[in-house]
């Protein structure tokens, strides 16, 4: 498929020596991540969660310490550790957990929005 443009290509994978190999064979400007435990996303180095964070932060001049990330898989790891601050919710993966600074309830108990409404509100 060389002449279509891609933004992501999506593959599965069964774990993360897969996406070991295949990252070993990505050229410098393209990387992968898992996703949801059987999913290796294909993307752009520059297409990451926190570098539009703080693309948004300069834009709007609001320091990325007064902004809080929620997150549950691998791809929200980076914003929940750089953010002022972190949040995970209760169904998260364990990496997403360990980056962050709290972890809510689960996404289908309305984590976010109850931290939200104790946090923020």
């Amino acid at each position: 498929m060389p002449n279509y443009p891609a933004e992501k290509i999506i593959v599965g994978v069964l774990s993360m020596g897969d996406i070991e190999r295949i990252a070993s064979d990505l050229p410098d400007d393209l990387y992968i991540e898992m996703n949801d435990g059987k999913l290796g996303l294909i993307m752009n180095r520059a297409a990451t969660k926190w570098n539009a964070i703080q693309a948004l932060s300069a834009h709007f001049n609001v320091p990325t310490a007064n902004i809080a990330a929620f997150g549950d898989d691998y791809n929200d790891v980076e914003m929940l550790k750089n953010c002022g601050t972190g949040v995970a919710v209760t169904n998260a993966l364990d990496e997403a957990k360990m980056a962050a600074d709290y972890v809510c309830e689960s996404n289908d108990n309305d984590g976010v929005a109850k931290w939200l409404e104790k946090n923020v509100l």
